[in-house]
């Protein structure tokens, strides 16, 4: 590389605002590799994300004019964060363009160090473009997120710490997530002078392969567009001096899909109980990948976990899709007799696993079609015995776990109207949770009655909860309501419940 970045890294006078994080093993990550993880935690910064360095070390170097001017800056939010931060510290004004998709917490952070902020467009791009209108009405001094020679100087110098911090010489590889290019751009400058050998692997979603396609091109290309599960790094065009140095110093970008980045992001909590941002927890999924697929073993790996400013209602699509990313939940679609006791056989077939999820609605009198989830143990291998299990033992099953659309939509929409189904009754049960109970609880049921609606999801609770409809004659709605009381769980019939009656009931409700 040009000596002119090591020059430029080797002076960024950042420390007084930003900090040097701390590169910390991983040690569940290591056994689970079989390599020596480490993080290099950047979710530790004042904002929470890396960005805070290139932001400084660029707003350090402004003339006494262009301070006086003030700046601007278009960002998803770490950078805006960043810029708000440093023009608070050198007492400068700031006016920051934001896409309207920006999680609020980002936007409020922003607002919080003084900052004034437009909320403009869907993307970052439509953000710059809108930014540099206003540039040339104001005069303002703009601070590029990443194709500026002073803000990847900055995001250079996590590089020169991870070589200072690192114990026995260089690292095998280091993991970079990759959205404009700057934080690559910025390490690989630095690592790839003092250590050739290091490998620098950039990591990228699968919607948004900027780096990817571009290195696949031979040039930089604007995707059409680019997913926002990973706002942080959703850049439709990878920058010119970024992709200039990117060309020359990363051996390698690997692109990894949503479930995979929610896995990374609860590996990171595993090891660290701290939540990472998707951009955040990129690198640790590429890591993964790449360990994967080439046996890797005995090496030390380095991840960038590059920020942590999340939005608390995303952790429970965090949550739900975690376990598929790490193949630790199968989702299949399976045919059963429509007959009492068949809920409790097929059960019984799953053995020991835990059922996660169990949706089922009736449709016909002589089959029935279940949406199970079923917890894994040993990942892809465990998921085709079981489908083959199953299918031995009679039952028609269809491989639902990668299937995008059972995934975000289906799973939620097994229920509506039976019109065939008579004299349904409807419950809501709690039980403990706990491995088998829902087994335990079918058995308990026996045969004695029909079960026309079901609903239960695991969701990591103490209790599991469970929408049960039943058909009770006249005669038999005594006896069951003798059975639940010497069940002795928790349990309140919802008949008569408002939303029951217009989207799910059965003919009954309509005689």
């Amino acid at each position: 590389m040009p000596q002119t970045y090591i020059e430029r890294i080797l002076r960024a006078q950042i420390y007084d605002l930003a900090k040097e994080t701390r590169l910390d093993p991983a040690p569940r990550l290591s056994r689970r590799t079989g390599n020596q993880v480490l993080l290099k935690r950047e979710d530790l910064q004042p904002v929470f994300s890396f960005k805070l360095r290139g932001a400084y070390n660029r707003m350090r170097n402004l003339t006494a004019v262009e301070r006086e001017k003030g700046v601007i800056a278009a960002s998803a939010g770490n950078h805006a964060q960043g810029v708000a931060l440093s023009a608070r510290r050198l007492g400068i004004r700031a006016l920051i363009v934001m896409p309207k998709t920006t999680p609020p917490i980002k936007v409020d952070s922003v607002r919080s160090f003084g900052a004034r902020t437009v909320l403009h467009g869907d993307s970052y791009d439509d953000a710059y473009t809108h930014a540099m209108q206003l540039v040339a009405e104001q005069g303002l001094t703009f601070i590029h997120p990443f194709d500026d020679p002073d803000v990847i100087a900055g995001q250079g110098t996590i590089g020169m710490e991870i070589l200072r911090q690192h114990q026995g010489g260089a690292p095998y590889a280091i993991f970079v997530p990759v959205g404009g290019g700057g934080l690559i751009a910025g390490i690989a400058s630095y690592v790839k002078y003092v250590y050739p050998q290091v490998k620098i692997i950039g990591v990228e979603p699968e919607d948004a392969p900027t780096l990817y396609r571009a290195l696949e091109a031979g040039r930089r290309v604007t995707l059409k567009q680019v997913g926002i599960f990973a706002d942080g790094v959703a850049v439709r065009q990878i920058g010119r001096e970024t992709f200039r140095i990117a060309r020359k110093v990363v051996d390698e970008v690997i692109l990894v899909s949503t479930d995979e980045i929610c896995a990374a992001i609860k590996d990171v909590f595993d090891d660290t109980r701290t939540v990472a941002e998707p951009a955040g927890a990129l690198s640790v999924a590429g890591l993964k990948k790449y360990v994967e697929r080439t046996g890797l073993k005995g090496e030390s790996l380095v991840a960038i976990e590059s920020g942590a400013n999340i939005n608390f209602d995303r952790l429970r699509h965090v949550a739900e899709r975690a376990e598929l990313g790490e193949r630790r939940e199968a989702l299949l679609a399976v045919e059963i007799p429509e007959q009492p006791g068949s809920f409790l056989h097929f059960c019984r077939a799953l053995g020991k696993r835990s059922v996660t999820e169990f949706n089922y609605r009736y449709s016909d009198s002589h089959r029935a079609q279940v949406f199970a989830g079923v917890e894994l143990n040993e990942g892809e291998s465990e998921r085709q015995a079981l489908i083959e299990q199953l299918k031995e033992k009679g039952y028609p099953v269809m491989d639902m776990t990668d299937n995008e659309m059972a995934k975000l939509h289906i799973r939620y929409m097994v229920g509506g109207h039976a019109p065939e189904v008579t004299n349904e009754s409807l419950f809501r049960f709690q039980f403990p949770e706990r491995p088998g109970a829902l087994a335990s609880f079918l058995s308990e049921m026996g045969r004695r009655w029909n079960i026309s609606l079901f609903h239960y999801r695991n969701h990591g609770a103490a209790y599991g909860r469970i929408l049960m409809g039943v058909q009770l004659d006249a005669g038999e709605r005594r006896e069951f309501r003798g059975f639940i009381k010497q069940l002795g769980y928790p349990c309140v019939e919802e008949t008569d419940n408002p939303a029951y009656r217009l989207f799910a009931c059965g003919g009954s409700c309509h005689e």
